[in-house]
């Protein structure tokens, strides 16, 4: 392999899109959340066409698989032809959910809830949260 067939994980995760930075990139391989085959890598790894990741960027996690490398960033629609999107539909239907959650909010201006409102509160988000 020449020195230009060499594509680390770390800028090939840049150049796609997912992470904004390099630095971001090569901070999330250091914390582990990117994976390959299910173990954590360092930033270093080769990319190889055909070769899956399991990545997770706050609470959304993908599943990419590499189909051609890409060694500069390049605009997001020849970005997205990079790679193939293969995260399972029930994790991408779970992390949009988490968007449709309720949200409890106060009137502007009514204070701090009292003890009486706190144990109200807890209530309701004890109810809901609930296990059936």
């Amino acid at each position: 392999m020449t020195e230009q067939e060499k594509l680390r994980i770390d800028k090939y995760l840049w150049a796609i899109r997912l992470f904004k930075t390099r630095s971001l990139a090569t901070e999330a391989c250091k914390a582990g959340r990117v994976k390959f085959n299910g173990q954590n890598i360092k930033p270093s790894v080769i990319v190889k066409p055909g070769d899956v990741y399991q990545v997770s960027k706050g609470i959304e996690k993908k599943v990419i698989e590499v189909v051609e490398l890409s060694y500069n960033r390049t605009e997001a629609k020849v970005a997205v032809t990079k790679y193939k999107d293969i995260t399972p539909l029930e994790e991408t239907y779970a992390y949009k959910s988490t968007f449709h959650a309720p949200v409890m909010t106060r009137d502007r201006g009514a204070g701090r809830p009292t003890k009486r409102d706190r144990r109200e509160i807890d209530g309701l988000t004890d109810n809901f949260f609930e296990e059936d």
